[in-house]
């Protein structure tokens, strides 16, 4: 799939990879790359963990996994998947019968580490029950968990080595007649998980998944992702993808996303474009940009918003967005609307007005869509 634009250097040429599905989410092919979280919640608390799974949702999750690391989580797992508005990938590790508990329990696709699941034979089973109960599954491969007879071969964790593992159990799953799967080769070094992704891409047409695994917290982690995925979907690579943070599963989705939008492969919500302020600014533009991205966050729709502090880039800026303010003089600003400049706004009032205005044309791009439908 091509993401065209007037603008050529704009251009991506998404890698050519066959579609599955996770559930009722279309995953490769030219389905859009999905945004995928994880609990960690005690999954046998259903309460809570359904609680994360639907705020992980709300903010734009396409898909949820969920750990399952004994029998009572399996069948805690049956009644989450229950009650989820979104897939659940159950998250398999060291005993091949939660795999199979996962798939009787509903989850929509399994995730199994060839470094950890077991032998080929128990392999089968899990693929066995993945058929019977129409899941997919997910080849999890990562560089601290690789088999022992890849890290003798390699001396270490690579690129070659965690590449070599998933291609040999694509291997397993195609001689057992099994195509519904996505893979992925993540490591906490950018570096080495860039690599891998991009030998993969070469080798198999299988959907990928996206991940910097063990990113670290907050900042940290979410500027190793940007780094580390962002390149990768530059170059096309990617079907879905999960920021892996050090905070809550909500904060990974916001991430997620805004690493896409900023590439323009997806678009949700408001895409504010604010400068970073100085002694120029008209108002005390952090505070008001921090305001409005809590005040906004129930608008789904795909729209701009120029917050900028002077006159100096604001008029330009205000030109390419939906909706701008643009600090000026004696405690107010100019509000722009679709580019062009529309009406004065006090500085105290403006906040709210913003949010007023922003929520009026999101319905009328929301009525216009509906219409050309």
């Amino acid at each position: 799939m091509s993401i065209n634009h007037i603008r050529p250097w704009r251009h991506i040429e998404r890698r050519k990879s066959r579609q599955i599905h996770v559930g009722n989410v279309p995953v490769g092919g030219d389905a859009p790359i999905a945004v995928q979280t994880m609990t960690n919640t005690p999954t046998t608390d259903v309460a809570a963990t359904v609680a994360q799974v639907q705020a992980a949702a709300e903010a734009g999750a396409d898909i949820v996994r969920v750990s399952v690391p004994d029998e009572a989580s399996s069948k805690a797992l049956k009644e989450i998947v229950r009650e989820s508005p979104v897939p659940i990938v159950a998250d398999i590790h060291f005993h091949y019968r939660r795999g199979i508990e996962a798939a009787e329990a509903g989850a929509a696709c399994l995730r199994i580490n060839p470094g950890n699941i077991g032998d080929e034979k128990r392999v089968a089973e899990v693929i066995r029950a993945a058929k019977d109960h129409n899941c997919s599954i997910r080849i999890g491969v990562n560089a601290g968990s690789l088999e022992k007879h890849l890290l003798d071969k390699y001396g270490e964790p690579c690129p070659e080595a965690m590449v070599e593992s998933g291609l040999d159990h694509i291997r397993i799953l195609q001689d057992h007649d099994f195509h519904e799967f996505k893979i992925s080769v993540k490591a906490s070094d950018v570096f080495m998980s860039a690599a891998a992704y991009q030998q993969l891409a070469e080798a198999t047409d299988a959907p990928i998944h996206l991940g910097i695994t063990e990113a670290g917290g907050f900042v940290s982690g979410t500027i190793k992702s940007a780094i580390g995925l962002g390149q990768l979907l530059w170059m096309g690579i990617g079907d879905t993808l999960r920021v892996s943070l050090s905070a809550d599963p909500v904060e990974e989705v916001k991430v997620g996303f805004e690493i896409l939008k900023s590439l323009g492969l997806r678009h949700r919500g408001v895409n504010i474009i604010s400068c970073p302020s100085c002694a120029r600014q008209g108002f005390d533009v952090i505070k008001t940009v921090e305001t409005l991205e809590k005040r906004l966050e129930h608008v789904k729709t795909p729209m701009s918003l120029s917050i900028i502090g002077c006159v100096v880039n604001g008029p330009g800026e205000a030109l390419m967005t939906d909706v701008g303010f643009t600090g000026g003089g004696a405690g107010s600003g100019m509000v722009y609307l679709a580019g062009k400049a529309s009406h004065k706004m006090s500085n105290d009032q403006m906040v709210d007005h913003i949010v007023e205005e922003v929520e009026k044309k999101a319905a009328q791009l929301d009525a216009e869509a509906a219409a050309a439908e």
